[in-house]
C-alpha cells in the first residue's frame, strides 16, 4: 500500500479544470496515480472553512456500498464525529489520527466521482455561494451539526434500502459546506427535519403495530 501523501493546493492551475469548486475537485481526482492513497490529513490540508464539507464528502463514500450496514457502518460514525464538532462550534474538523492516516485511493475517488459527474453537471449552476450567514454562523453550524449527527446514526443502522438515500442526502450537505450555500442549506435543514419527524411518527405507529400483534399472538 501507498504511503498516504498530500494533493497538491486546491487552486486550478493554468490549463487545468475550470468551474465551481466542486467541478475543479471532482476533476482534480482524475489526475494522478490511480493506486495512490489519499489520507483524510491531505485532502483537508488548507481548506479553511470548507475543511467540514471535504470531510463530510469523503466520509460518506462508504455509504455508498450497496451492502446494507457495511458501508454504514463506517460512514455513520464519521459524519456523527462531524455532526457533534460542528454541535459544539468547532472552526476547524479535528481527525483521529488513525483516521487521518487512512483515505480512499485516487482511483476509487475518481471512480465514484466519474459516476456522479453527471449528476452535478445539473447542479454546477445550482449550487453556488449564497445566504453565507448560514454556513458560518455559530448556531446555524450548530442545527447543521445536530442533524448530521441524526443521519450519522441512521446512516449506521443496518436498515435495508437506507444506504443511498442517506447517503445522497449527506453529498447534498457536504456540497452546500462546500460551496458555502446557505440557500441550500436551508432547504436541507427543512427536508431533514420534516424526514426525521415522518421517521419518528412512522417508528412509533410500527411499535404500537408490532405491539397489538405481539398481544393477540398471547
Amino acid at each position: 500500500m501507498n504511503s498516504p501523501s498530500e494533493p497538491a493546493p486546491a487552486g486550478p492551475a493554468p490549463g487545468g479544470p475550470r468551474g465551481n469548486g466542486i467541478a475543479r475537485l471532482l476533476q482534480s481526482f482524475a489526475h494522478g496515480d490511480p493506486e495512490e492513497q489519499l489520507s483524510v490529513d491531505g485532502l483537508l490540508h488548507g481548506l479553511g472553512h470548507t475543511a467540514f464539507g471535504m470531510f463530510l464528502f469523503v466520509a460518506i463514500l462508504p455509504g455508498f456500498i450497496p451492502i446494507p450496514g457495511a458501508g454504514g457502518m463506517v460512514s455513520g460514525p464519521l459524519v456523527v464525529l462531524i455532526g457533534l464538532q460542528l454541535l459544539v462550534g468547532r472552526r476547524k474538523p479535528w481527525v483521529p489520527g488513525f483516521v487521518g492516516r487512512r483515505g480512499p485511493r485516487r482511483g476509487t475517488m475518481a471512480r465514484f466521482c466519474n459516476r456522479i459527474t453527471p449528476w452535478m453537471a445539473r447542479l454546477e449552476h445550482l449550487v453556488r455561494p449564497r445566504l453565507q450567514v448560514l454556513t458560518g454562523n455559530r448556531l446555524a453550524n450548530a442545527l447543521t451539526g445536530l442533524l448530521l449527527l441524526a443521519l450519522g446514526v441512521l446512516l449506521a443502522l443496518p436498515l435495508p434500502m437506507t444506504n443511498y438515500l442517506f447517503a445522497g442526502l449527506l453529498l447534498l450537505y457536504a456540497l452546500a459546506l462546500m460551496e458555502r450555500d446557505g440557500a441550500l442549506l436551508l432547504a436541507l435543514w427543512l427536508f431533514s427535519i420534516a424526514g426525521l419527524l415522518s421517521m419518528g411518527l412512522l417508528s412509533e405507529r410500527l411499535v404500537v403495530v408490532v405491539g397489538r400483534w405481539l398481544g393477540q399472538l398471547w
